[in-house]
């Protein structure tokens, strides 16, 4: 079942490959003597193939074709229904047409502003530093007041275990299950109260009650190891993703700067 935005997408598509732009296209069908052209179903095929990885195939275009065929029928009887008319469908047809150019534009920036491998290589080095030589691995129950944290914590200095207490006390829904395992972090993923008191610990050791601005924490510091980050080359994929979704939005933001908005 195609969801509306995707009915807008496919006919705004089709007002486009109208024009004469695409007078030679292949047909790959026609339609009520409509031409969908071949480019189209390309176009889809090479969307979808990309998006899910399922590799192109004759059985995928043939379902391609057929959904076009569809969204082209359905597109000819709303028209003759005036649908295309109504102010709600208008907007949805506007408002696509709008995110398919702004997509073009970002694209056509990105491929037209690549990351040099020096930039790449200065944000890993400032990442890295930023990060820390070490990773802590870390338990911790998390209570709303300190009194509830400090009778945790006299529970714990008579022997009680961490990890019961954490699965029956803790309100951090995240860690609970697994009895306040965080698993291995460095100090800058958490706020200032907890990573300081984390740091100072000593392997095994517990803390005292701990405030912070989401409630009170006990920590237990399990094991401490020097950083075990991917290196350059393995990390570089994400360091290009990230500098580039940082130099879209310094784009974006000049362009508003820019821009007359009342």
């Amino acid at each position: 079942m195609l969801k509306a935005s995707q009915f807008a997408a496919f006919a705004l598509l089709g007002a486009i490959a109208a024009s004469p732009v695409y007078a030679e296209d292949k047909s790959a069908a026609l339609v009520n003597g409509v031409s969908i052209p071949q480019s189209r179903v390309d176009l889809r095929v090479r969307e979808m193939t990309s998006q899910s990885g399922q590799p192109d195939s004759p059985e995928l275009r043939a379902a391609v074709r057929d959904e076009l065929i569809n969204i082209e029928i359905l597109s000819q009887a709303a028209s003759k229904s005036d649908l295309a008319k109504q102010p709600d469908v208008q907007q949805q047809l506007e408002l696509t047409r709008q995110g398919i150019l702004a997509r073009a534009y970002v694209q056509d920036y990105v491929k037209n502003h690549p990351i040099s491998d020096d930039a790449l290589k200065q944000e890993y080095d400032r990442l890295k530093e930023s990060l820390g030589p070490k990773e802590y691995k870390v338990q911790h129950i998390l209570v709303k007041d300190e009194a509830d944290a400090k009778a945790i914590a006299a529970q714990l200095k008579k022997g009680a275990k961490f990890d019961k207490l954490a699965k029956e006390k803790s309100v951090d829904a995240g860690s609970r299950g697994q009895g306040g395992d965080l698993g291995w972090s460095f100090p800058s993923n958490f706020v200032k109260p907890f990573a300081d008191a984390m740091v100072g610990l000593g392997k095994g050791k517990i803390s005292d009650p701990v405030q912070s601005q989401y409630g009170w924490h006990i920590i237990k510091l399990e094991d401490v190891r020097a950083s075990q980050l991917p290196s350059f080359e393995q990390f570089k994929p994400n360091l290009v993703q990230r500098m580039q979704q940082q130099a879209v939005q310094k784009m974006v933001g000049e362009l508003r700067g820019k821009a007359k908005v009342e």
